[in-house]
Protein backbone atom coordinates (compact mmCIF):
# COMPACT_ATOMS: atom_id res chain seq x y z
CA UNK A 1 0.00 0.00 0.00
CA UNK A 2 1.32 3.54 -0.98
CA UNK A 3 -0.27 6.97 -1.07
CA UNK A 4 -1.11 7.29 -4.81
CA UNK A 5 -2.85 10.14 -6.82
CA UNK A 6 -6.25 7.95 -6.84
CA UNK A 7 -6.51 8.77 -3.14
CA UNK A 8 -8.03 12.18 -4.62
CA UNK A 9 -10.64 10.45 -6.46
CA UNK A 10 -13.51 10.52 -3.94
CA UNK A 11 -16.93 10.72 -5.01
CA UNK A 12 -18.56 12.91 -2.19
CA UNK A 13 -16.87 14.11 1.30
CA UNK A 14 -18.89 11.82 3.67
CA UNK A 15 -18.88 15.14 5.79
CA UNK A 16 -20.29 18.57 4.21
CA UNK A 17 -20.43 20.93 6.91
CA UNK A 18 -21.57 24.13 6.16
CA UNK A 19 -19.21 27.24 7.07
CA UNK A 20 -21.10 28.68 9.93
CA UNK A 21 -21.58 25.23 11.47
CA UNK A 22 -17.81 24.63 11.22
CA UNK A 23 -17.08 27.92 12.22
CA UNK A 24 -19.80 27.28 15.43
CA UNK A 25 -18.24 24.23 16.55
CA UNK A 26 -14.22 25.23 16.36
CA UNK A 27 -15.23 27.89 18.65
CA UNK A 28 -17.71 26.30 20.87
CA UNK A 29 -15.79 25.58 24.27
CA UNK A 30 -12.01 24.90 23.43
CA UNK A 31 -11.32 25.41 19.75
CA UNK A 32 -10.61 21.74 18.34
CA UNK A 33 -7.12 20.47 16.65
CA UNK A 34 -7.02 16.48 15.22
CA UNK A 35 -3.26 14.91 15.11
CA UNK A 36 -2.69 11.69 13.23
CA UNK A 37 0.06 10.17 14.50
CA UNK A 38 2.00 6.64 13.37
CA UNK A 39 5.11 5.06 12.62
CA UNK A 40 6.73 6.01 9.16
CA UNK A 41 5.16 4.16 6.20
CA UNK A 42 1.80 3.68 8.34
CA UNK A 43 -0.07 5.98 5.85
CA UNK A 44 -0.85 9.00 7.87
CA UNK A 45 -0.57 11.96 5.28
CA UNK A 46 -3.11 9.80 2.99
CA UNK A 47 -5.43 9.79 5.95
CA UNK A 48 -4.52 13.24 6.74
CA UNK A 49 -5.64 14.48 2.93
CA UNK A 50 -8.45 11.85 3.52
CA UNK A 51 -9.62 14.23 6.13
CA UNK A 52 -8.92 17.06 4.84
CA UNK A 53 -10.59 16.37 1.76
CA UNK A 54 -13.85 15.66 3.84
CA UNK A 55 -13.63 18.01 6.31
CA UNK A 56 -13.28 22.07 5.94
CA UNK A 57 -9.07 21.61 6.99
CA UNK A 58 -5.85 22.11 6.37
CA UNK A 59 -2.66 20.24 7.09
CA UNK A 60 0.27 21.20 9.55
CA UNK A 61 3.21 18.65 8.85
CA UNK A 62 5.25 17.51 12.27
CA UNK A 63 7.79 15.26 10.75
CA UNK A 64 11.44 16.68 11.44
CA UNK A 65 12.96 16.01 8.29
CA UNK A 66 10.40 16.93 6.05
CA UNK A 67 10.16 20.18 7.74
CA UNK A 68 13.35 21.04 5.79
CA UNK A 69 13.99 21.87 2.19
CA UNK A 70 15.48 19.59 -0.31
CA UNK A 71 15.15 16.18 -0.37
CA UNK A 72 12.04 14.97 -1.25
CA UNK A 73 12.42 11.17 -2.05
CA UNK A 74 14.88 10.90 0.97
CA UNK A 75 12.20 12.39 3.18
CA UNK A 76 9.33 11.05 1.28
CA UNK A 77 7.63 14.89 1.86
CA UNK A 78 3.69 14.16 0.28
CA UNK A 79 3.65 15.24 -3.63
CA UNK A 80 1.82 18.11 -4.95
CA UNK A 81 -0.24 15.96 -6.61
CA UNK A 82 -1.10 13.53 -3.30
CA UNK A 83 -1.81 16.72 -1.53
CA UNK A 84 -5.07 17.00 -3.54
CA UNK A 85 -5.23 20.88 -3.21
CA UNK A 86 -4.83 20.63 0.57
CA UNK A 87 -2.81 23.60 2.24
CA UNK A 88 0.43 22.09 3.84
CA UNK A 89 2.10 23.85 6.35
CA UNK A 90 5.60 23.17 7.62
CA UNK A 91 6.38 21.32 4.90
CA UNK A 92 9.97 22.18 3.18
CA UNK A 93 10.26 25.25 4.66
CA UNK A 94 13.20 25.61 6.73
CA UNK A 95 17.10 25.55 5.35
CA UNK A 96 18.71 21.87 5.14
CA UNK A 97 21.36 23.06 6.66
CA UNK A 98 20.34 24.38 10.11
CA UNK A 99 18.81 22.80 12.96
CA UNK A 100 15.06 22.89 13.61
CA UNK A 101 14.48 21.78 17.41
CA UNK A 102 11.06 20.79 19.22
CA UNK A 103 11.01 24.39 20.49
CA UNK A 104 10.88 25.66 17.00
CA UNK A 105 8.40 23.06 15.98
CA UNK A 106 6.12 24.63 18.74
CA UNK A 107 6.29 27.85 18.21
CA UNK A 108 6.17 27.83 14.17
CA UNK A 109 3.17 24.68 14.71
CA UNK A 110 1.08 26.81 17.38
CA UNK A 111 1.37 29.95 15.03
CA UNK A 112 -0.16 27.68 12.00
CA UNK A 113 -3.18 26.77 14.27
CA UNK A 114 -4.11 29.72 15.25
CA UNK A 115 -4.15 31.25 11.17
CA UNK A 116 -6.06 28.37 10.49
CA UNK A 117 -8.63 28.58 12.82
CA UNK A 118 -9.23 32.24 12.04
CA UNK A 119 -9.90 31.15 8.98
CA UNK A 120 -12.62 28.99 10.38
CA UNK A 121 -10.73 25.72 9.34
CA UNK A 122 -9.59 22.77 10.96
CA UNK A 123 -6.20 22.05 11.79
CA UNK A 124 -4.56 18.68 11.27
CA UNK A 125 -1.31 17.97 12.67
CA UNK A 126 0.27 14.78 11.14
CA UNK A 127 3.56 13.22 10.81
CA UNK A 128 5.86 11.02 12.79
CA UNK A 129 8.04 13.18 15.02
CA UNK A 130 5.98 12.18 18.45
CA UNK A 131 8.83 14.17 20.21
CA UNK A 132 7.45 17.25 18.15
CA UNK A 133 3.98 16.49 18.66
CA UNK A 134 4.86 15.95 22.66
CA UNK A 135 6.38 18.58 22.81
CA UNK A 136 3.88 20.79 21.56
CA UNK A 137 0.99 19.48 23.25
CA UNK A 138 2.59 19.12 26.64
CA UNK A 139 2.99 23.17 26.85
CA UNK A 140 -0.05 25.79 27.27
CA UNK A 141 -1.26 23.97 23.70
CA UNK A 142 -3.42 20.98 25.61
CA UNK A 143 -4.67 23.85 28.04
CA UNK A 144 -6.18 25.80 25.15
CA UNK A 145 -7.04 23.25 23.03
CA UNK A 146 -9.05 20.04 22.57
CA UNK A 147 -7.11 17.83 20.70
CA UNK A 148 -8.41 14.14 18.96
CA UNK A 149 -5.48 11.62 18.90
CA UNK A 150 -5.84 9.50 15.59
CA UNK A 151 -3.20 6.63 15.67
CA UNK A 152 -2.51 4.71 12.45
CA UNK A 153 -1.12 0.98 13.62
CA UNK A 154 0.44 -1.80 11.22
CA UNK A 155 1.74 -4.72 12.64
CA UNK A 156 5.07 -4.69 12.39
CA UNK A 157 5.97 -7.61 10.51
CA UNK A 158 3.90 -6.25 7.70
CA UNK A 159 5.40 -2.78 7.97
CA UNK A 160 9.10 -4.06 8.02
CA UNK A 161 8.13 -5.60 4.77
CA UNK A 162 6.33 -2.49 3.20
CA UNK A 163 9.33 -0.37 4.04
CA UNK A 164 12.05 -2.64 2.59
CA UNK A 165 9.55 -2.28 -0.95
CA UNK A 166 9.55 1.64 0.09
CA UNK A 167 13.31 1.89 -0.15
CA UNK A 168 13.56 0.02 -3.14
CA UNK A 169 11.22 2.72 -4.40
CA UNK A 170 12.66 5.23 -3.65
CA UNK A 171 16.30 4.49 -5.38
CA UNK A 172 13.83 3.79 -8.41
CA UNK A 173 12.53 7.03 -8.42
CA UNK A 174 16.39 8.66 -8.00
CA UNK A 175 17.19 8.50 -4.39
CA UNK A 176 20.58 8.01 -4.56
CA UNK A 177 21.22 11.01 -7.29
CA UNK A 178 19.20 13.08 -5.03
CA UNK A 179 21.79 12.51 -2.07
CA UNK A 180 24.78 12.84 -4.31
CA UNK A 181 23.61 16.34 -5.54
CA UNK A 182 24.05 16.71 -1.19
CA UNK A 183 27.07 14.81 -0.46
CA UNK A 184 30.35 16.60 1.15
CA UNK A 185 32.75 14.54 2.23
CA UNK A 186 33.48 17.11 4.72
CA UNK A 187 29.71 17.32 5.71
CA UNK A 188 28.60 17.35 9.69
CA UNK A 189 25.66 14.43 9.76
CA UNK A 190 24.17 14.96 13.18
CA UNK A 191 22.49 18.60 11.70
CA UNK A 192 20.08 19.55 9.41
CA UNK A 193 18.42 17.18 6.80
CA UNK A 194 21.72 15.38 6.61
CA UNK A 195 20.09 13.56 10.00
CA UNK A 196 17.56 11.99 7.91
CA UNK A 197 17.72 8.23 7.00
CA UNK A 198 19.39 7.51 3.75
CA UNK A 199 22.01 10.85 3.89
CA UNK A 200 24.82 9.11 6.21
CA UNK A 201 24.41 5.60 5.13
CA UNK A 202 25.37 6.43 1.34
CA UNK A 203 28.15 8.51 2.27
CA UNK A 204 31.05 5.40 1.79
CA UNK A 205 29.21 4.64 -1.24
CA UNK A 206 30.12 8.24 -2.49
CA UNK A 207 33.55 8.24 -1.44
CA UNK A 208 34.75 5.01 -3.17
CA UNK A 209 32.33 5.92 -6.08
CA UNK A 210 34.60 9.01 -6.21
CA UNK A 211 37.87 6.98 -6.92
CA UNK A 212 37.57 3.42 -7.64
CA UNK A 213 36.29 2.22 -11.17
CA UNK A 214 35.65 -1.53 -9.95
CA UNK A 215 31.81 -1.52 -11.13
CA UNK A 216 31.12 -4.86 -9.17
CA UNK A 217 33.19 -3.22 -5.41
CA UNK A 218 30.53 0.02 -6.36
CA UNK A 219 27.35 -2.22 -6.81
CA UNK A 220 28.21 -4.27 -3.47
CA UNK A 221 28.82 -0.88 -1.11
CA UNK A 222 26.29 0.31 -2.67
CA UNK A 223 24.00 -3.09 -2.05
CA UNK A 224 25.27 -2.62 1.26
CA UNK A 225 24.56 1.04 2.12
CA UNK A 226 20.38 0.34 0.78
CA UNK A 227 20.42 -2.49 3.42
CA UNK A 228 21.43 -0.14 5.79
CA UNK A 229 18.55 2.25 5.15
CA UNK A 230 16.07 -0.40 5.30
CA UNK A 231 17.31 -1.73 8.52
CA UNK A 232 17.55 2.21 10.01
CA UNK A 233 14.28 2.54 8.73
CA UNK A 234 12.89 -0.51 10.54
CA UNK A 235 14.85 0.38 13.46
CA UNK A 236 12.82 4.13 13.17
CA UNK A 237 9.73 2.57 12.71
CA UNK A 238 9.69 0.46 15.92
CA UNK A 239 11.27 3.59 17.47
CA UNK A 240 8.29 5.40 16.66
CA UNK A 241 5.83 2.71 17.95
CA UNK A 242 7.32 2.32 21.56
CA UNK A 243 7.35 6.31 21.90
CA UNK A 244 3.58 6.22 21.09
CA UNK A 245 2.83 3.13 23.64
CA UNK A 246 4.44 5.74 26.16
CA UNK A 247 2.55 7.90 25.32
CA UNK A 248 -0.77 6.16 25.71
CA UNK A 249 0.52 4.12 28.20
CA UNK A 250 2.69 5.96 31.04
CA UNK A 251 0.96 9.62 29.85
CA UNK A 252 -2.05 8.77 29.62
CA UNK A 253 -3.11 10.56 26.14
CA UNK A 254 -6.31 8.91 24.71
CA UNK A 255 -5.34 7.24 20.86
CA UNK A 256 -7.58 6.09 18.95
CA UNK A 257 -6.40 3.36 17.17
CA UNK A 258 -6.68 2.76 13.50
CA UNK A 259 -5.57 -0.81 11.94
CA UNK A 260 -4.32 -0.68 8.84
CA UNK A 261 -2.37 -3.63 8.55
CA UNK A 262 -5.19 -5.10 6.32
CA UNK A 263 -4.55 -2.87 3.90
CA UNK A 264 -0.93 -3.31 3.57
CA UNK A 265 -2.15 -7.32 3.23
CA UNK A 266 -4.10 -6.81 -0.05
CA UNK A 267 -4.20 -5.59 -3.70
CA UNK A 268 -5.98 -2.88 -5.41
CA UNK A 269 -9.54 -2.92 -5.00
CA UNK A 270 -9.31 -4.85 -2.02
CA UNK A 271 -6.81 -2.90 -0.16
CA UNK A 272 -8.77 0.70 -1.35
CA UNK A 273 -11.74 -0.90 0.10
CA UNK A 274 -10.07 -1.94 3.58
CA UNK A 275 -8.69 1.68 3.77
CA UNK A 276 -11.96 3.80 3.49
CA UNK A 277 -13.70 0.06 5.61
CA UNK A 278 -10.76 -0.08 8.51
CA UNK A 279 -9.00 3.82 8.49
CA UNK A 280 -10.74 6.25 6.28
CA UNK A 281 -14.21 5.69 6.86
CA UNK A 282 -13.41 5.16 10.83
CA UNK A 283 -11.03 8.04 11.25
CA UNK A 284 -13.81 10.40 9.73
CA UNK A 285 -16.45 9.38 11.98
CA UNK A 286 -13.93 9.55 15.20
CA UNK A 287 -13.60 13.38 14.14
CA UNK A 288 -17.28 13.81 13.24
CA UNK A 289 -17.81 12.64 16.72
CA UNK A 290 -14.98 14.66 18.05
CA UNK A 291 -16.66 17.99 16.60
CA UNK A 292 -20.12 17.37 17.15
CA UNK A 293 -19.20 16.95 20.80
CA UNK A 294 -22.77 15.48 21.76
CA UNK A 295 -23.61 12.57 18.92
CA UNK A 296 -21.77 9.89 18.68
CA UNK A 297 -21.39 8.73 14.85
CA UNK A 298 -21.45 5.13 14.06
CA UNK A 299 -19.52 3.81 11.03
CA UNK A 300 -20.61 0.38 9.49
CA UNK A 301 -18.27 0.54 6.77
CA UNK A 302 -19.61 2.42 4.11
CA UNK A 303 -22.74 4.67 5.53
CA UNK A 304 -22.67 6.69 8.23
CA UNK A 305 -25.71 7.45 10.52
CA UNK A 306 -25.75 9.29 13.62
CA UNK A 307 -26.55 7.75 16.65
CA UNK A 308 -28.86 8.97 19.90
CA UNK A 309 -27.21 11.61 21.95
CA UNK A 310 -24.38 11.05 24.91
CA UNK A 311 -23.03 12.85 27.15
CA UNK A 312 -20.85 15.42 25.87
CA UNK A 313 -16.96 14.17 24.84
CA UNK A 314 -14.27 15.17 26.97
CA UNK A 315 -10.97 16.06 25.26
CA UNK A 316 -9.55 13.47 22.99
Amino acid sequence: MQISVSMCKQKLPLFQFPANAIAQILHSRKEKVVVVMGATGTGKSRLSVDLATRFPAEVINSDKMQVYKGLDIVTNKITDKERCGVHHHLLGVVDPESDFSAASFRAMASSAVKSILLRKKLPIIVGGSNSFIEALVDSEFRSRYDCCFLWVDVSMPTLHSFVSDRVDRMVERGMVDEVRDLFNPQADYSRGIRRAIGVPELDNFFRIESFSNDEETRARILSEAIDRIKMNTSKLACRQLEKILRLRNAKGWELHRLDATDVFRKRGGESEAAWENTVAGRGAAMVSRFLCGRRRVAYSGGALGVEAPLMAAASY
